[in-house]
């Protein structure tokens, strides 16, 4: 082969590895492109699947929740002093089991006071809220 020839073979060999690097890399780049797309229009439709799904859970948490602040708004402050009066009566109904030997009954009647206390507070902090 002549020098001429090499040059050429070397200068071929060297314009098609440039030629084939090129075209790896944009198709590299143009599948990434094209992956990134199909995983975010898929991620997207999982998603609105899932909160399509959930949409019923949440119309159903959404109406119980008014229909306890309607219940809220609807109560009176005497209400709150009806509860107060209560959890006063299930103390001494809880200091009578004791006395009668009663530990269960006796710790149910607090566990119920507590919970009418409970009651009374967020009507008191609800009152609060309101006023201020």
């Amino acid at each position: 082969m002549t020098a001429i020839q090499i040059c050429a073979l070397i200068s071929i060999a060297t314009a098609a590895g440039i030629l084939y690097w090129i075209g790896y890399r944009g198709g590299l780049a143009d599948g990434r492109a094209e992956g990134y797309e199909k995983g975010y229009t898929e991620g997207c439709d999982h998603g609105f699947g899932k909160a399509y799904a959930a949409f019923p859970t949440v119309i159903t948490l959404n109406k119980e929740r008014r229909e306890r602040v309607k219940q809220l708004l609807d109560r009176q402050p005497e209400d709150r002093l009806i509860l107060l009066s209560i959890a006063e009566k299930l103390k001494l109904a809880a200091a009578t089991f004791k006395a009668v030997k009663s530990e269960i009954h006796a710790a149910q009647a607090l566990t119920l006071r507590e919970k009418a206390l409970s009651i009374a507070v967020a009507m008191d902090l609800f009152e609060q809220g309101d006023a201020a």
